[in-house]
């Protein structure tokens, strides 16, 4: 009888590791998803900056006029915070963006097909952005203001 007992323990044992293995494994790959997650929503939030900036343009443009817009993005992505910003130079207009609350350059860019002036950052979780646009015959200038 004693021999019986033993294999019920290394059995139990062995369930034990096997089932913590499993546990470890589903949870690696659900923090990996949730940060790609995090990402593409971060970056779609810039692709969302920039269609704004389009339409903002488009009608300033049109009717050489100054006109503001507030922004409806959320003041957090997943539980962190972040940074949008407006950036040009001679050649494009683009928002760029990332994780923190210190703008950085950063090879993450949505492009604006505009040709403006672009400046201006949000940081997030600190007030609601806005986008403002105004058109006149010097040019068209695009800046976002709040979250500072």
């Amino acid at each position: 009888m004693p021999s019986i007992i033993p294999s019920y323990v290394y059995t139990l044992v062995a369930s034990i590791v096997v089932g913590t293995l499993l546990i470890y494994a589903f949870d690696v790959s659900t923090v990996g998803t949730k940060g790609e997650a995090e990402k593409q929503q971060l970056r779609n939030l810039a692709e969302y900056v920039a269609i704004k900036s389009c339409e903002l343009v488009s009608a300033a443009t049109a009717n050489n006029l100054s006109t503001s817009l507030r922004l409806d993005i959320p003041p957090l992505v997943g539980s962190q915070r972040y940074w949008i910003q407006l950036g040009n130079d001679s050649s494009a207009a683009w928002v760029e963006y990332g994780y923190g609350t210190t703008p950085s350059s950063t090879e993450l860019q949505v492009t604006i097909p505009s040709e403006v002036s672009a400046s201006g950052m949000y940081i997030s979780d600190l007030g609601t952005p806005i986008l403002e646009c105004s058109a006149n015959s010097t040019g068209t200038y695009l800046q976002l203001f709040g979250g500072h």
